[in-house]
């Protein structure tokens, strides 16, 4: 074992126990309590199940986890006990990471934009592998970090079939220019970058930027970089039932690599999957703290079936500008589901979530049908383990409350897992076999748990 992770960080939880029995253990003692605050339960067996996949799907990538996606120790600590490097954006992610004893030449700076401060704190601290795509940002590095080790990030513009809404990197017509200045400053440039992001992980778009970065690294060898390193970024799917499963996407990217960086090359591949690792480990739940009623007008009705007729709003106890800051990036609202099983005779609503009251765009979902439910009831929502949690946890200003504190489990099997592969790929096939084995509670959690699913929203904010 590295040290990074030990028994006293987690519940262990033993065969049988699911992460609904923790949950329905939180959600009792906190009912006796009268207290309402949101909260995770996060099951670290499902991350440890990821990085296997993922090392096994890719034997020549290496992970590195970008912290802004989960900032949650747990998840800080399991990653660095399983080998993997992170992906920092600024300062305090990269405090945060060598605050456990996680060497410096396991970070990547991955941030294209950093402020001087952070440059030179990064430089103090022995971070040398850092992102650039413009002038502005390698003259910065040349004048306070003369020792960094650059990654040129290209932008989607140079793969003709990458999602268009990509607005970090350099173009292809920039890439010389740039690998030139870096020369003349005397900044050492060890490889590329770039990142598709979800929408841009098909087989075409992936040869392309692989292509692409191919000949960049001409470019930079002719000029006399020592071009080593290329990074593939993220975009790597969280959840199971996406259009595209990781051993499809790992097949092409596998396919595209063997074209045009062979094992032999003498050039390391790195990878930034973020909400692939922590989307689905993560649960929370959150409280109802205020509804309202609103009249609904029916065309034609008379006034007494008019006054039946409702829509209701829930006020949760946290909302977009906590856990469910996931919706800013781009997220699609999970399905939520009741704690307890409504009556079959309860009438059903159209329903709204809010976030916590007094602030009018703390909208979480529209144009759901919920059975009539109450202050102080829970709603339980999976996969979000994705930009809900910051990288310092810190109380909210608009929220009025702390951050959701998570309790994480993990499985006396994927403990063992830990112990056993040490952050190396499986190489047997009794190995390989093992990958298939529930190292998750949350595995267990798809069967047994007893919440009623809610109808999909019409409309998500």
């Amino acid at each position: 074992m590295n040290g990074y992770l030990n028994k006293s960080n987690f519940l262990m939880v033993e065969e049988g126990f699911t992460t609904r029995d923790l949950l329905e253990n939180l959600l009792e003692e906190l009912c006796q309590e009268g207290d309402q605050q949101a909260f995770f339960v996060a099951d670290l067996g499902d991350i440890v199940k990821k990085h296997l996949c993922f090392l096994k799907a890719l034997p020549r990538v290496k992970p590195y986890f970008p912290v802004k996606c989960n900032g949650s120790e747990g998840v800080i600590r399991l990653l660095a006990e399983l080998g993997a490097g992170f992906a920092c954006a600024n300062k305090a992610e990269i405090t945060q990471v060598q605050g456990i004893g996680v060497p410096a030449d396991r970070i990547f700076y991955s941030s294209p934009c950093k402020q001087v401060a952070h440059i030179r704190y990064a430089a103090a601290h022995g971070v040398r592998l850092m992102a650039f795509d413009n002038e502005v940002e390698l003259s910065k590095v040349a004048r306070n970090h003369p020792r960094a080790r650059m990654l040129l990030g290209i932008t989607a513009d140079s793969i003709p079939s990458a999602h268009p809404s990509m607005t970090f990197g350099t173009t292809l017509k920039s890439c010389r220019h740039l690998l030139e200045t870096a020369k003349e400053q005397a900044v050492e440039v060890v490889g590329i970058s770039f990142h598709l992001g979800s929408r841009g992980l098909e087989p075409q778009a992936l040869a392309q930027a692989v292509a692409t970065a191919q000949l960049v690294f001409d470019m930079g060898m002719e000029l006399g970089h020592h071009m080593h390193l290329l990074d593939i970024g993220g975009g790597f799917p969280g959840t199971e039932d996406t259009r595209a499963p990781l051993e499809e996407i790992a097949a092409g990217i596998n396919s595209a690599l063997d074209l045009y960086f062979p094992e032999g090359s003498g050039v390391d591949i790195i990878a930034r999957p973020g909400r692939y690792y922590v989307t689905s480990a993560f649960t929370l739940a959150v409280s109802i703290t205020a509804l309202e009623e609103i009249p609904v007008e029916q065309p034609g009705s008379d006034e007494e079936e008019c006054g039946s007729k409702k829509s209701l709003v829930y006020h949760l106890s946290d909302g977009i500008y906590g856990a469910f800051s996931c919706l800013l990036f781009d997220s699609p609202c999970p399905r939520p589901q009741l704690h307890k099983r409504p009556c079959p005779e309860q009438p059903w609503h159209s329903s709204s979530l809010w976030g916590p009251p007094g602030h009018a765009e703390d909208r979480i979902a529209d144009g759901l049908e919920l059975p009539q439910l109450h202050v102080g009831d829970w709603l339980v929502f999976g996969n979000m383990g994705a930009y809900t949690i910051p990288t310092i946890p810190t109380s909210s200003l608009l929220t009025g409350g702390p951050q959701p504190q998570v309790t994480y489990a993990m499985s006396r099997m994927a403990w063992k897992a830990i112990q056993l592969f040490q952050g190396k790929p499986p190489q047997t096939e009794d190995d390989r076999e093992s990958l298939c084995t529930p190292l998750s509670c949350g595995w267990e959690m798809a069967e047994t748990l007893c919440v009623t699913p809610i109808f999909a929203p019409a409309s998500i904010i």
